[in-house]
């Protein structure tokens, strides 16, 4: 079958690219489409995932709605070009809407409890709705619960490889402690009176956290003179091994605090958002999840400080990891089953037994 996955963060590219190779190897076709955003046409190409470019995104609500008929348009064409039989996305009305006028299955994977106007947009066109089974919204008859979540697609230990010459590129000694911030640029769509850090708040972290280690920022948006000696200057298909070598992650963004948790780094993560994801990954000892500053600083200078911490954590994630299932196996089984025109339903994950032991 001929597969379509519209990428609509850069994110996205590290959850399906294992997915690329598994069913590329069981003789599929998969094409990606992508908008000029940030740095995911770097990662496709990095990857040597193929790709189709939908153009620039536009900025401002009245953009954003013209943008649903310019890129639909653009996915039609490409789509109609290459058959696909199937489109998969997180999140994406484009594959949707696209999916739903060619009377083909669109499966769409979601994490936000917040994306009320994506649900709206996604959800009439979408056969199948796959969200982790602390989800805390019910999507209807088309919602398929998993044990997992997006970053499982990618960092489960079946599949992720550190790059071992990532931290050395960045000038420090093997075990050599290091803080790494995230910041956000508050520009995607359930952002919408969402905040985190002020800048106060971000020079007073810096300040603390450099007396202590290294510190580097990775931002989505310009950074005054004052912080831009601290960007992070890598591939972004090496964040992953900094995320897992950093003593602590501080940050707004919630993906890159879920990677944390993955990879057994303490994270710390400030936004007024929140979701069921974090909420459990908290509950499993993964995350310090504070919906202002107040007490940020001190949690990050404790657990930096804490030599023995990493051990305690090690053991959480570890916890976690037992329970939950190898994303990507789970996407290629369930794929098959749409493409065979099999009914889908809860039940049917229940059958599939994915949980995998550590």
């Amino acid at each position: 079958m001929n597969i379509l996955i519209d990428i609509g963060h850069p994110a996205h590219v590290h959850v399906f690219r294992h997915y690329h190779d598994e069913m590329v190897a069981a003789g599929h076709q998969v094409l990606f489409t992508t908008k000029d955003k940030e740095c995911a046409v770097d990662l496709l190409r990095a990857y040597s995932l193929p790709f189709e470019l939908l153009g620039k995104p536009f900025s401002g609500a009245a953009g954003k709605l013209y943008g649903l008929w310019h890129f639909g348009k653009k996915l039609w064409k490409i789509a109609k070009e290459f058959d696909a039989d199937m489109f998969i996305s997180i999140s994406s009305m484009y594959a949707a809407h696209v999916s739903s006028l060619m009377r083909k299955p669109h499966m769409v994977m979601d994490d936000t409890e917040h994306s009320t106007f994506e649900h709206w947009l996604y959800k009439p066109f979408s056969e199948h709705i796959l969200t982790p089974t602390c989800f805390e919204k019910h999507m209807g008859p088309k919602h398929i619960k998993y044990d997992g979540y997006h970053e499982l697609a990618y960092l489960h230990p079946l599949r992720f490889k550190p790059n071992q010459h990532t931290i050395a590129s960045l000038g420090l000694d093997e075990g050599q402690p290091y803080s790494l911030l995230r910041f956000v640029s508050w520009n995607a769509g359930h952002d919408l009176k969402a905040g985190g850090l002020s800048m106060d708040e971000k020079m007073e972290l810096v300040r603390e956290l450099s007396s202590l280690g290294r510190v580097f920022i990775s931002s989505e948006k310009e950074l005054p003179a004052e912080l831009e000696q601290y960007r992070i200057r890598i591939k972004p298909e090496e964040m992953h091994t900094v995320l897992q070598h950093a003593r602590v992650y501080v940050g707004e963004g919630a993906s890159m605090a879920s990677e944390c948790a993955m990879l057994g780094t303490p994270a710390i993560y400030v936004n007024s958002l929140n979701a069921g994801t974090l909420k459990e990954q908290e509950a499993y000892g993964l995350i310090y999840s504070f919906r202002n500053y107040d007490g940020v600083l001190d949690v990050a200078k404790a657990v930096f400080l804490d030599d023995e911490f990493a051990n305690s954590h090690t053991a959480c994630r570890d916890r976690m990891m037992s329970e939950k299932v190898d994303v990507t196996a789970l996407l290629c089984r369930l794929s098959e089953e749409v493409f065979a025109d099999t009914a889908l339903s809860n039940s049917l994950y229940t059958k599939l037994n994915f949980k995998t032991s550590q």
